[in-house]
């Protein structure tokens, strides 16, 4: 479990990459879908337009939702649509510093199970190790992956819980994780054994309404930023201080009760989207701009992007 140092985060991101699901249409009368393959895309973070598209490992017919990225905005993780039923693949992308992707290289020792919308993965600090989030009926568990050697270590509990939100810290030695109906914890990767919520330390009791969603490290590692419905707050990681607000953001009456966002290496910038809009919060005033994201090889229908940077 050891760890290296974290890729370095230069200034305000410059892009963001997209990854959504094939888009699926149905004649008319039949029920069965026809579906057609999407890429995944590199956006200008600033004017949201299209700049490449991410070419896919073989045997990965389509994009998946499930994306994460390190702290330099260079290195991505991504997920792949095999096929209908068929589990899905991971696979790692590095971006030049114009934007251009390079060939994609498979994660081993890890496939998703089909269709997992609301499962989550969180690309490690230095960019060596994928964390990913299943939950189940029979419970929620939580795997750490080597992306080199497809080495594999899984923590799990038999509570009926969904994992909503996963971070690394700086350190790489601790993954914070929201547990809905439980709240936000830490959990520490030296802990022996494999029950997650006993070498899961509470920072924050989850009380309800509004749902608490994603969550990340602040860069010195002391801190965790998370939404709480529309808000965006910070609390100290040994939870001995009151939540501090740091922005509020608002969303057409169609949002979700909950915000998923991705915070860039330098902690300071969030993102977050809405259809194929983006929104970049400053944190250090709590201001939002927003851009429409450009669609590139295809059209904007079906569902909106999942977005990360």
């Amino acid at each position: 479990m050891a760890t290296s140092s974290p890729l370095p985060a230069v200034g305000p991101p410059r892009f963001i990459v997209t990854a959504r699901a094939p888009l699926a249409r149905f004649a008319k009368d039949s029920k069965t879908a026809v579906f057609t393959p999407v890429r995944p895309a590199v956006h200008d973070a600033t004017t949201g337009a299209f700049l490449a598209a991410i070419p896919l490992p073989p045997g990965v017919r389509s994009s998946w939702q499930l994306l994460a990225a390190a702290p330099d905005n260079r290195t991505f993780v991504l997920s792949g649509w095999t096929r209908p039923e068929s589990p899905t693949r991971f696979f790692r992308v590095h971006l030049a510093e114009d934007g251009s992707p390079s060939d994609p290289i498979p994660v081993p020792g890890l496939e998703g199970d089909p269709l997992n919308i609301g499962y989550i993965i969180a690309l490690s600090p230095d960019a060596t190790r994928l964390a990913y989030a299943a939950s189940t009926p029979g419970g929620a568990k939580i795997s750490v992956v080597d992306l080199a050697t497809g080495q594999r270590r899984d923590w799990s509990t038999s509570a009926s819980s969904v994992v909503n939100g996963l971070a690394w810290a700086p350190d790489g030695r601790r993954i914070a994780l929201v547990v809905g109906g439980w709240g936000i914890g830490v959990l520490d990767l030296a802990q022996q054994g494999s029950d997650l919520l006993a070498a899961t330390r509470l920072v924050k009791p989850g009380n309800g309404l509004p749902l608490l969603e994603s969550v990340a490290y602040t860069p010195d590692g002391s801190a965790l930023i998370y939404s709480t419905g529309h808000s965006i707050e910070r609390v100290p990681v040994d939870g001995r201080e009151e939540p501090r607000v740091l922005a509020k953001v608002t969303l057409p009456a169609d949002a979700s009760l909950s915000l998923r966002f991705s915070l860039d290496g330098t902690g300071r910038h969030l993102l977050y989207m809405h259809h194929w809009r983006s929104f970049r919060v400053d944190l250090a005033d709590g201001s939002t701009t927003s851009v429409l994201i450009k669609a590139g090889e295809h059209s904007s229908e079906g569902d909106s992007p999942n977005a990360a940077w």
